[in-house]
């Protein structure tokens, strides 16, 4: 299949692609993408709903003793590593940045917690840029639509980025995760509902 295949299609499954995780500002988005490592959406949003009312700013979370965030974040996993992350990130913001999430990509890098998928979803959803962030959704479906043969989510994102039009990346990321969330599912894909059936070795149809 080629690149002008898959986006039609995926226009036609996926119209109006978003983000899932509920934000009102980037530093919200922040902290909730390193929430949702190894962690859905669905439960983030129910953590974030409560933690983002009484502390919501890099300030609040910069002194913040880390068993506290602990307490907060626990549902989500990996509570430990991800609270210490947004403290240390929160600490950057403040002191590195002026309190606000920079809009750049390589120095949004440096900040703990955020590798490549992190800085590309900051980049696209907050700021509005060209990005193609790829969590395990995005790498299977690449997978599976043969777009790529790697289990290395920066080879993907590389593929990725030649594959299709810049201009596209940043909702076919979107596009891709919820193709992947709903329809191409990790167990029991809803191959009947799928327009790529027909070519995909994987399909059950």
């Amino acid at each position: 299949m080629d690149a002008l295949q898959i986006m039609n299609s995926l226009d036609l499954m996926i119209e109006n692609p978003k983000c899932e995780l509920e934000h009102k500002t980037p530093f919200e988005l922040l902290v909730a993408v390193i929430l949702s490592a190894q962690c859905t959406d669905k439960r983030v949003n129910l953590v974030t709903k409560e933690l983002f009312k009484n502390f919501n700013k890099p300030e609040d979370f910069a002194n913040m003793p880390q068993g506290l965030l602990e307490e907060k974040i626990h549902s989500c996993g990996f509570y430990h590593n991800k609270a210490k992350s947004i403290i240390s990130a929160s600490k950057d913001i403040v002191n590195r940045f002026d309190g606000k999430v920079p809009n750049d990509f390589d120095q949004l890098l440096t900040l703990a917690g955020v590798g490549r998928k992190t800085a590309n979803v900051v980049m696209a959803v907050a700021f509005g840029g060209d990005n193609f962030a790829v969590d395990t959704h995005v790498l299977r479906v690449s997978n599976r639509l043969g777009i790529v043969k790697t289990d290395d989510p920066n080879k993907c994102e590389q593929k990725l980025c030649m594959f299709f039009p810049k201009n596209k990346w940043s909702k076919l990321h979107y596009q891709m995760v919820l193709f992947g969330r709903y329809i191409c599912k990790a167990i029991k894909p809803d191959c009947e509902k799928c327009l790529f059936n027909k070519e995909c070795p994987h399909s059950r149809v």
